[in-house]
């Protein structure tokens, strides 16, 4: 098998520059980490620039079953450690004892819900290196105040420090996406757990932006249970930082 084709379904566009694979990789610190799985491998772009990394142990996630035998065959050295699979199915308290690094060319069309996957554990993935569609990396990287940031974006700022380090061209893809790319870091921060109900604010960070045009004193008034002023309310889901969404969580709890 010399190689394998691009499944639309799956969101498949393989990187073909190895000089941008070698940049993904290499923005992988994995310090003090044993193990790195790599999300959605393909024909092994990246992955042959992590096996040249002795420090840490490879492993592989792929779905395609084409992609997987392609891998069996190229990559003898990945033996036993090709899991053919879901990553989103996957329970990853299974896989590895101790923490792991997270790393791949994303698929887009589920980019969203790998990083939901990585905040559910993220207690043991302490970095993550992605390249996933250049509007979702802004998005993510977003400051309070900007008109792209969100759900995610406060989410995940609340857990990791968020690094947007280069874009990518559609043009080094096969076959070529309709658009950009980007490479984002993610590298958890010194917050172990919020001061607030994490549930909750879960819960106040999406029901805010599910309605984000409306002021936060009518988007969340199904979570609160008296109407107290409170300045916040006042403003639009975009305008609130993480520090100001905690507050906000523990002044709904304590309602």
């Amino acid at each position: 098998m010399t190689y394998v084709k691009a499944k639309k379904n799956l969101g498949q566009h393989f990187l073909k520059d190895q000089n941008i694979a070698r940049k993904i990789v290499s923005s992988l610190r994995a310090e003090g980490i044993d193990h790195v799985l790599e999300i959605g491998p393909g024909m092994g772009v990246l992955t042959r620039y992590l096996l040249e990394n002795e420090t840490f142990t490879t492993h592989v996630v792929e779905i395609d079953t084409e992609s997987v035998d392609y891998l069996e065959i190229n990559f003898p050295d990945l033996k036993g450690r090709i899991i053919s699979g879901d990553f989103l199915q996957l329970n990853l308290s299974e896989l590895f004892e101790g923490s792991f690094a997270v790393i791949g060319n994303f698929p887009y069309n589920i980019s969203s819900q790998i990083f939901f996957k990585i905040l559910e554990n993220r207690n043991r993935i302490p970095e993550s290196v992605g390249m996933i569609q250049k509007e979702v990396a802004e998005r993510i990287a977003a400051p309070p105040g900007s008109k792209t940031y969100g759900i995610l974006s406060v989410l995940l700022q609340a857990f990791y420090k968020i690094e947007y380090l280069f874009t990518v061209s559609e043009h080094v893809f096969a076959p070529p996406p309709k658009v950009k790319s980007a490479v984002i870091r993610l590298t958890r921060n010194q917050t172990a757990t919020l001061d607030c109900d994490e549930k909750l604010f879960f819960n106040v960070v999406k029901t805010a932006f599910n309605q984000r045009r409306k002021t936060l004193n009518n988007s969340l008034k199904g979570l609160m249970k008296a109407h107290e002023p409170n300045e916040m309310l006042q403003k639009r889901p975009e305008q609130l930082s993480v520090k100001e969404f905690v507050e906000l969580t523990k002044w709904i709890s304590g309602l």
